[in-house]
């Protein structure tokens, strides 16, 4: 599978979370904007838009930086497609 394909694939994952398991906190702070970029890059990468409009990275350290819940599964999510999103633009 393509990276392309794993990050798409990957910010679903991460935005399927949020909805489901934040659906309250996902209309403001901190979660609000990590979800907002997280829609707006599966939109550009579903829709072959340039894909340095993809603005992804920093969601682990702003979640980090605004909560102490550092076991959190869906850091490791964010993680995920943080790395896959770096190999695709440096590949």
């Amino acid at each position: 599978m393509d990276k392309k394909k794993q990050l798409i694939d990957q910010l679903k994952v991460v935005i399927n979370n949020l909805e489901k398991d934040y659906s309250n906190e996902i209309t403001s702070g901190v979660l609000q904007l990590i979800y907002k970029r997280y829609k707006k890059a599966l939109d550009v990468m579903e829709n072959n838009e340039d894909i340095r409009e993809v603005n992804i990275i920093g969601g682990v350290r702003t979640y980090m930086d605004s909560y102490n819940d550092y076991l959190n599964p869906l850091l490791g999510e964010l993680h995920k497609a943080e790395k896959l999103n770096r190999e695709l633009f440096h590949a």
